[in-house]
């Protein structure tokens, strides 16, 4: 592990437990700040230096190695009546909205998401609580998506819109949001996962569908997705740091 990484670990891990408590206070502290900011720089610069050369896979492990155990984090069942009404119809009426700087604004059904190409990958989920976890995650590649819907010049960031309300999100919505830039965007690893271990989605881990973005640590990975929109600028969402826990002192840009 490189110097950058551990930089923007320790930095992490030591306010991580406090901010998962909701020590909000502390997320707003101008030196954890400074602290948080200093090292996402970091080890942005560092790894978009990489993955623009040459877009290095994450690690992908053999079926022997799937965890027995997968701890499903955050929200394990989004609390409103619309998303138990989708659970009981098996989520044969969700749909995912993609819009915003797209030529096509585009939505499917989670049969027609599951009709196109996918890919399957054995990961390490990595969570910024000190945990880890492999499993498996079968879905549609974001880029696949973003090409059917065909990005209009000015798009910079994709945003995910989510059905589960953690503590109550900054933007007025009350509903989970995250973002990620078109590089990870593009990576072939990252994916609309609708199947975990072969099987679907289990709704602790996000039915029927959560974004998998393997070279970030755990946070990222949005669960219980709705809407994806192409965006230019975050900083008219939430608090402007472009996620849920960035608005409550996390790094925007979560590499590992």
């Amino acid at each position: 592990m490189n110097e950058t990484v551990l930089t923007r670990r320790a930095a992490l891990m030591a306010t991580s437990g406090l901010l998962l408590a909701g020590c909000d206070k502390l997320s707003e502290s101008p030196t954890v700040q400074t602290v948080l900011a200093s090292a996402e720089e970091l080890n942005l610069g560092g790894q978009r230096l990489v993955l623009t050369s040459s877009q290095p896979l994450a690690r992908e492990y053999p079926a022997s190695e799937i965890s027995r155990d997968f701890k499903a984090n955050g929200t394990v069942q989004p609390d409103s009546d619309e998303y138990r009404r989708l659970m009981l119809t098996e989520f044969t009426d969700w749909r995912l909205k993609l819009d915003g700087l797209v030529r096509k604004p585009s939505e499917w059904s989670l049969d027609e998401l599951k009709a196109m190409p996918s890919r399957a990958q054995i990961t390490r989920h990595d969570c910024v609580e000190g945990w880890s976890a492999i499993g498996e995650w079968t879905g549609v590649p974001l880029s696949h998506l973003l090409q059917q819907a065909e990005l209009l010049p000015n798009a910079r960031y994709i945003v995910f819109r989510c059905a589960d309300d953690l503590i109550g999100s900054h933007d007025g919505s009350g509903l989970y949001y995250e973002s990620i830039d078109l590089i990870d965007a593009h990576h072939p690893q990252t994916i609309m996962a609708y199947a975990m271990n072969g099987k679907p989605l289990p709704v602790p881990h996000g039915a029927p569908l959560r974004l998998r973005v393997e070279r970030q640590l755990g946070y990222k990975m949005a669960k219980y997705v709705m809407r994806i929109q192409a965006v230019d600028d975050f900083s008219k969402i939430g608090l402007g740091r472009g996620g849920f826990w960035e608005d409550r002192g996390y790094e925007w840009y979560a590499g590992i």
